[in-house]
C-alpha cells in the first residue's frame, strides 16, 4: 500500500511536519511511503531576498512531485502553508494539474488529508484545510481529518495548532518557531491514521 506526502515548504515548518506524517504512515504494517514536494513558483531573487532559499536547501533532495505521481496512491496527504486562509500558490498551481486525473476518475476512492501552518495562532489554519478539502472532494477522494481524541489542544499549558481537520504548527511572526512536539506527534497521529484507514479500504 501507498501513501504519498505532498508537500510545500518555505521555511521548513510544513517540511518538519511532513516527516512525521511520513513516520507515522509507516507504522502501519505494510506501507511505503514517499515524500514530495510541489514545484516552486517564487522567482529566485525573491527566496534569496527573504531567506527561504537557505531554508529550501534543507529538503533540496526530496522529489518533485509531478500530477501523475499521485495515480498510484491510496493515499495521500497534503501539507500547505496558509495563505489569507487558503492553500498556498505552489499547492493550488499543482492541484490544478490534476484536471487529467479527475477526467479518468484515477483518485476516485483514494484517502486525502490536509496538514498546515501559519505564522500566528489560528491564523487561518482551518479555513486552509477546509477549504482543501473541497478539492479534495471534487477529485472523489475520502476526507480524513485528526480525531479529537488526539487533538492536544485540550491544555492551556502551551501555544499549540491542532484541530480536528488536521495537525497544524505555528510559525511565529518571524518564523522561528519550529514545530513543538505537541504538534509532531498529532501529525504522527494523523500520517498513522490515514495509512490505517487506507489499509482498510485497499483490503475491501
Amino acid at each position: 500500500m501507498k501513501v504519498k506526502v505532498v508537500f510545500y515548504s518555505m521555511y521548513g515548518h510544513i517540511y518538519r511536519m511532513a516527516e512525521a506524517v511520513a513516520e507515522g504512515a509507516r507504522e502501519v504494517a505494510g506501507t511505503e511511503v514517499e515524500l514530495l514536494q510541489v514545484p516552486e513558483l517564487a522567482p529566485e531573487e525573491v527566496l534569496e531576498r527573504s531567506g527561504a532559499k537557505q531554508a529550501q536547501a534543507a529538503f533540496a533532495h526530496i522529489p518533485v512531485a509531478k500530477p501523475d505521481d499521485l495515480a498510484d496512491a491510496d493515499a495521500v496527504i497534503l501539507g500547505t502553508p496558509t495563505r489569507f486562509g487558503n492553500m498556498c500558490a505552489q499547492m493550488r498551481n499543482f492541484l490544478d494539474q490534476t484536471g487529467p486525473l479527475w477526467a479518468r476518475n484515477a483518485l476516485v476512492g483514494k484517502v486525502g488529508s490536509v496538514f498546515t501552518s501559519s505564522n500566528t495562532q489560528h491564523g487561518g489554519q482551518e479555513t486552509t484545510i477546509t477549504s482543501s478539502h473541497s478539492t479534495l472532494l471534487h477529485l472523489g477522494m475520502v476526507v480524513v481529518g485528526l480525531p479529537y481524541s488526539e487533538v492536544r489542544q485540550t491544555t492551556l499549558d502551551e501555544i499549540t495548532g491542532g484541530s480536528p481537520y488536521g495537525a497544524s504548527t505555528i510559525a511565529g511572526p518571524d518564523g522561528s518557531r519550529m514545530p513543538s512536539e505537541n504538534e509532531l506527534a498529532m501529525a504522527r497521529f494523523q500520517g498513522r491514521h490515514v495509512a490505517a484507514i487506507a489499509a482498510k479500504l485497499a483490503r475491501s
